[in-house]
């Protein structure tokens, strides 16, 4: 009713105000605040978890350290590569020097690719974990495995290093020989019979490559290949410092185990396959020798009548 101040909430209170008061000001909010968010089980120093980490991290200090691929990674034009776990392991056990071994990032590991590993950090190879993609690219399109292993070009000893070997010399030098296998398989006889070096042609013919080194069966770590500019000069050379050199040829002049040359100081020279011995090559020799052999066989691999040639030398020295 119009009057009627005794009802409740018909009067105001003489202190009381519309609008804010005054307060705290926040400063009781502090004490609602909390501390964060609780720290993992494995940032707490006096959890076990935590120990845990730190023996895992101690661990991982002591294994190979295997660096992730990234945009530079890719050989050089100059260099070549060994594919396949088989050719991998090879040439590691026969201490092919290498770049980088590039290993697939989610290869299934068996005992082949454990020893490439160790055998890469033991040697002091970068190891490369790499995506598929770029191992496919790498390989160029031939079967990896899962590895690749990436070598230098090979470092040649100049031809008048091969006089420079202690004890009695006998150098196998090659004419035009193209292919690498052949390559590899007159090394590993040279080395296997104590030749003190191999001598072979800077054009027109094979060089040291991975083929020629793998089939060396690990000679090409051992013995030193030379190479010439102008294999007939070297040959002069070789003469002038007190070397006898004779040539191999099917229609030879003597028979190899005839020959009175093989007990000094040698040059064995074996020619291209089919071709032979070059005309300037043969004219500077100072005896063309034959190996016997049946009549129905034309002619013996270069390789097998080096071997035959070498341990011949061999025998005599």
């Amino acid at each position: 009713m119009a009057g009627n101040s005794k009802r409740r909430g018909a009067t105001r209170n003489a202190g009381s105000k519309k609008g804010a008061t005054v307060g705290t000001g926040g400063h009781g909010r502090k004490a609602l605040e909390g501390k964060g968010p609780t720290p993992r089980a494995e940032d707490r120093p006096n959890h076990k978890a935590y120990k845990a980490k730190k023996r895992a991290e101690a661990e991982a200090a002591k294994r190979p350290q295997v660096r992730r691929a990234g945009p530079r990674d890719k050989t050089s034009t100059s260099h070549e590569l060994v594919v396949g776990r088989n050719s991998v392991v090879e040439a590691l056990r026969s201490h092919m020097p290498a770049l980088a071994l590039f290993v697939y990032n989610r290869i299934d590991a068996d005992d082949r690719v454990t020893e490439i590993v160790s055998l890469a950090v033991e040697h002091g190879i970068e190891v490369r974990e790499v995506p598929r993609t770029t191992l496919d690219t790498l390989a160029g399109g031939s079967p990896h495995q899962g590895v690749a292993l990436e070598v230098p070009p090979y470092e040649y000893a100049e031809p008048e290093d091969l006089l420079e070997a202690d004890g009695r010399q006998l150098i196998v030098a090659l004419d035009g020989i193209q292919d690498p296998r052949n390559l590899g398989a007159i090394m590993r006889s040279a080395a296997a019979f104590g030749a003190t070096g191999v001598l072979v042609p800077e054009r027109r013919a094979a060089g040291v490559t991975v083929a020629a080194w793998k089939v060396s069966a690990g000679a090409a770590a051992r013995l030193p290949v030379a190479r010439a500019t102008n294999l007939t000069r070297a040959l002069e050379a070789y003469k002038k410092a007190g070397l006898f050199v004779i040539g191999l040829d099917a229609h030879g002049e003597v028979d190899l185990h005839q020959s009175e040359l093989l007990d000094g100081p040698l040059v064995i020279v074996a020619g291209a396959e089919g071709a032979g011995l070059s005309r300037l090559v043969r004219e500077t020799c100072d005896q063309i020798v034959s190996i016997p052999i049946g009549g129905e066989t034309e002619s013996l691999n270069a390789s097998v009548a080096a071997s035959i040639a070498l341990y011949e030398a061999s025998q005599r020295g």
